[in-house]
């Protein structure tokens, strides 16, 4: 069974838009949800590959607890209210977007098709969301860029090489990308065993494209992952500090979200050195494992925020009632990492659109189930946490 969602696929005699894969003679099998599209992906794609995409650090104990917590957050739904039309629209940064959620920064699109981050990019506009393209991505951001219109913000990791950071932030505003995402969590790698034990090494078509010129130097493919080796040769700024966030800004006039946070101390702190968003994540949990999931670490950080900078979430979300969720205790919006790069193996651009819309679609139905006609109108009265529970217990 999916971790999430329902591993349930509807089949017909004719062949839709949508043609992942055939299922006897006659009929296909749709995802009827995203994670539908995680279980075709599977069999579609390279073990070495999915695993990349799919697994994380360690014993995978954040990695199933980002979906299982979200489980254990129920809803209080409201009735008697007018949701003849639902509003889903809102803004981010000032962008106005039909939807509260985006694509995350995840790395190496190519892997997964051969327009990799071309048609999530696309896929995203054509829904009216935001993407983020990842340092590492196998498309550069020039070439992004080119696919077509659309609001892009761009991930940065900090290297040693400040020359570097400058260079590659140059280029993401020549290029129009709205906002820097900066990843905060990953001063090392987290222990992926995962591709240690698949000798994970890039694909010969696929490059890191936003380094090329960048001299590598003998990248050990063999002994180990090969993607921690990218990263070590790519070096990766270990003594990045909060004072290097005022250096940041010093070089861009972008807006800077700080992406990985997960406490009040760290939030304040963000705050202070002028941030213009927090993203609560764990990394998808591919760094620190057992630690805790983003869903239950959120309300700590919109406390402390206090609605001075919007706050986002990432991890976990598999359906539009975790968005909903989300959305009840205080988030701004979401990131979608992994079902992206999941609909994209099977099918595409038209799979990255269809399971945004998915989402979308679900949040829709768990608005109108919930009595709220707008996203304004979803309250932290819409939901109980085991928090909530316990509490009342002792009373």
């Amino acid at each position: 069974m999916a971790e999430g969602c329902s591993q349930t696929f509807v089949s017909v005699s004719t062949a839709p838009p949508l043609v992942p894969r055939p299922a006897g003679r006659g009929t296909v099998l749709i995802p009827t949800n995203v994670c539908d599209y995680k279980e075709l992906a599977k069999q579609k794609l390279p073990r070495m590959v999915y695993d990349y995409y799919a697994l994380g650090a360690e014993d995978q104990h954040t990695v199933r607890e980002n979906k299982e917590a979200f489980s254990r957050i129920q809803f209080r739904p409201r009735v008697l209210i007018d949701v003849s039309h639902i509003d889903m629209s809102t803004s981010v940064l000032g962008h106005n977007i039909s939807m509260p959620i985006m694509v995350a920064p995840t790395a190496l699109h190519k892997m997964a098709h051969p327009e990799g981050e071309l048609a999530s990019a696309r896929a995203a506009a054509s829904v009216g969301t935001i993407m983020t393209l990842s340092s590492w991505s196998s498309y550069s951001i020039e070439e992004v860029n080119s696919a077509g219109p659309g609001t892009r913000f761009f991930q940065l990791s900090v290297y040693k090489d400040k020359n570097l950071v400058q260079q590659v932030i140059g280029r993401a505003e020549k290029a129009s990308y709205k906002a820097i995402v900066l990843t905060v969590d990953a001063p090392w790698l987290g222990r992926r065993e995962a591709d240690v034990k698949n000798r994970f090494a890039l694909p010969p078509n696929v490059v890191l494209k936003n380094f090329e010129g960048v001299d590598f130097g003998n990248i050990d493919r063999v002994n180990g992952s090969g993607f921690a080796a990218y990263y070590d040769a790519c070096q990766v700024d270990p003594s990045l500090s909060w004072k290097d966030i005022k250096w940041l800004q010093t070089i861009t006039s972008l807006p800077i979200i700080m992406k990985g946070i997960l406490t009040a101390e760290d939030t304040r702190l963000a705050i202070e050195s002028g941030a213009a968003g927090i993203v609560v994540s764990n990394h998808g949990g591919r760094q620190l494992d057992h630690a805790p999931a983003t869903i239950s670490c959120l309300e700590e950080v919109v406390r402390e925020a206090k609605g001075r900078v919007p706050v986002f979430l990432d991890g976990g979300i598999r359906r539009g009632t975790d968005v909903f969720k989300a959305l009840a205790l205080g988030a701004s919006g979401v990131f979608i990492g992994r079902p992206v790069l999941f609909a994209l193996a099977v099918d595409g651009e038209a799979g990255v659109r269809n399971a945004l819309q998915m989402l979308k679609n679900e949040l829709e139905v768990a608005m109108a189930l919930s009595g709220c006609a707008s996203l304004k109108e979803i309250t932290r009265g819409h939901v109980t946490t085991e928090g909530d529970r316990i509490r009342r217990s002792m009373l």
